[in-house]
């Protein structure tokens, strides 16, 4: 299984297909196995190199809490490991936290950018909905009953309902990968972090000059979609595609969708 020696740690990565490469960061809790919808149709383009975070997965969990630049100098380990002077860099959620940190720390070594389901940080992005809030925080029930509850507000209404054996597929890979408490509370330190306005991105990605692309599932309720516009109007090189019928979990929802946004948006 491959690893890379990075800022101090072992992190896991795996490498799928051939050509520019291409950095996909996953978000709070998840490993690399929230891309493996999209996976197999990036390969044919790109060669891809998925994570997983510190704290998660197979990587090493030390003890936190962590900010958005130090996992960015994780990638920027594992690019020095792998020899790549540049790669496409995509963070999704909590992983878009970390690329644009990664944007903002070491310009020289991404080529394009694409920002998913994610905001700035600090006083004016568009939070958490209500409901997706009031969802996520019921401790009541038993862990998988808690799980599904979320798995049905983070996506689009009816996705669980019309797809419900990866709905199972979803939760016994949570079962049988349980998420460690600790690397999760050392992870959930990163958006804590950002919550001040000086803490925050929104002031400094002006100085972003990638062309960056900005992904959202029309149905977030979680990161909801005003983020996106927000996003691209202190970007200077942005551009937003949303993702009809898709929630928070796009990559599971509707992984052609968005794969299809990321091939023309990287080969324009």
């Amino acid at each position: 299984m491959p690893f890379s020696k990075s800022n101090g740690i072992n992190l896991y990565y795996e490498l799928h297909g051939g050509g520019d490469p291409l950095v996909l960061i996953p978000g709070l809790g998840y490993g690399g196995w929230m891309w493996h919808r999209m996976i197999p149709g990036l390969a044919g383009h790109f060669q891809v190199i998925s994570v997983d975070n510190r704290g998660v997965g197979q990587s090493d969990k030390p003890p936190g809490p962590y900010t958005a630049n130090l996992l960015a100098a994780d990638i920027l380990g594992l690019l020095d490991e792998l020899d790549l002077p540049k790669a496409h860099i995509m963070g999704h959620s909590m992983g878009g936290f970390i690329a644009q940190a990664f944007a903002l720390e070491y310009p020289d070594r991404v080529d394009r950018l694409i920002l998913s389901a994610t905001n700035f940080g600090g006083p004016r992005h568009v939070p958490i909905s209500a409901e997706a809030m009031a969802v996520l925080t019921d401790l009541s029930g038993d862990p998988i009953e808690r799980l599904r509850r979320g798995i049905v507000v983070s996506c689009a209404p009816g996705f669980a309902e019309n797809d419900p054996e990866f709905v199972e597929h979803w939760v016994n890979y949570r079962v049988n990968n349980p998420i460690d408490p600790a690397g999760y509370q050392a992870q959930l330190a990163i958006g804590l972090g950002l919550i001040s306005e000086a803490a925050s991105f929104e002031h400094r990605l002006g100085a972003v000059t990638a062309r960056t692309l900005v992904l959202f599932g029309a149905e977030d309720k979680v990161v909801p979609p005003e983020n996106a516009a927000l996003l691209a109007g202190v970007l200077p090189n942005a551009q937003v595609t949303i993702i009809p019928d898709a929630g928070h979990f796009f990559p599971f929802e509707a992984p052609q969708a968005a794969n299809d946004a990321i091939i023309r948006f990287l080969n324009e």
